[in-house]
């Protein structure tokens, strides 16, 4: 049984040099060897392989054996692997080949696959895998270091982030066209405390946005609520007349067009916060994460849906 561990790259290149220049004095020269040392190499190889490699007929150039012919070609496609391993090591250093996480809180969802796609056609090798959650599922990603880079709104205060802003998140709040709110002009405080919210679940952003609007507003009096796990389901819900919500503007973009849905206005709405891409601040990112960084902060906020 030969033993694939005595074989070295040096030997195999002597072999292919032998071969290309026909004589151990122009294998030296293509090298930078001496003779001697490629006579070495060639003498170890056959030792190993425990045959001859190569037909040596004075005064003609060396030909391959049929294991030569064998090693040699196995010896052409291992050259051919490492040059394209290292061109490919050189294309992940240099941010053009890579993979990159991206985690987008469930309010981005209605951009994040407009993102991703013009990822693809800027920066065709980086292949982006998108993972979809609540606020906390996104934390939770980035604390176990899952994710290279998020997209959510107020950055979170662990694990510590390096957050970019990316652009104005508008929050509004929506009822059904024919609401009795619907049109009446700016709507009093009490009005809206009187009605029924329908709010996400628990450790979703805008549930947290929407209990400290409420609570500011009502100085902590009570409120109707319903919750609900998405905002699709909590679009449908206000559609039917179930409540009012607070939500995204930019989950609610085709409804408000259509009029399926209509903003009520109130004082200090709506309310503006903020897009981030961040990433912890503890983990270097890939030069692949990097690159995708870059591109999504260029496109400086284009992707984000408004009325117009």
């Amino acid at each position: 049984m030969i033993d694939p561990d005595r074989i070295k790259l040096s030997q195999l290149r002597a072999l292919v040099a032998v071969v290309s220049d026909g004589s151990i004095t122009g294998a030296a020269e293509r090298l930078n060897l001496t003779a001697p040392a490629i006579h070495t190499q060639l003498k170890l190889l056959e030792d190993t392989v425990g045959t001859a490699l190569l037909n040596r007929t004075r005064g003609q150039a060396m030909t391959l054996t049929e294991a030569g012919q064998v090693l040699f070609d196995a010896a052409a496609r291992i050259e051919g692997e490492l040059t394209r391993a290292l061109r490919d090591i050189v294309a992940v250093q240099e941010g053009h080949e890579g993979r990159v996480h991206l985690g987008v809180v469930s309010t981005g969802k209605y951009f994040a696959p407009g993102i991703v796609a013009a990822m693809r056609k800027c920066c065709p090798g980086i292949d982006v895998r998108l993972s979809i959650g609540n606020r906390q599922e996104i934390i939770h990603a980035l604390d176990t270091r899952t994710l290279h880079l998020a997209i959510m709104g107020r950055p979170p205060r662990t694990p510590a982030v390096i957050a970019e802003r990316l652009g104005n998140h508008p929050h509004v709040i929506i009822a059904a066209p024919d609401h009795p709110l619907a049109g009446i002009g700016e709507v009093p405080d009490a009005a809206l405390l009187r009605e029924t919210f329908i709010m996400r679940e628990e450790g979703s952003g805008t549930r947290i946005l929407a209990n400290r609007y409420l609570d500011r507003i009502g100085s902590g009096q009570g409120y109707g609520s319903i919750v609900m796990d998405s905002n699709e389901t909590i679009k449908q819900a206000v559609i039917a007349g179930l409540g009012i919500a607070l939500i995204s503007e930019h989950t609610v973009i085709e409804e408000l067009r259509s009029r399926r849905l209509v903003r009520l206005p109130a004082k200090g709405l709506p309310l503006i916060r903020e897009w981030y891409i961040l990433h912890t601040s503890d983990t270097p990112l890939t030069p692949a994460a990097t690159r995708i960084q870059d591109e999504i902060l260029a496109m400086k906020g284009s992707y984000l849906p408004h009325l117009d």
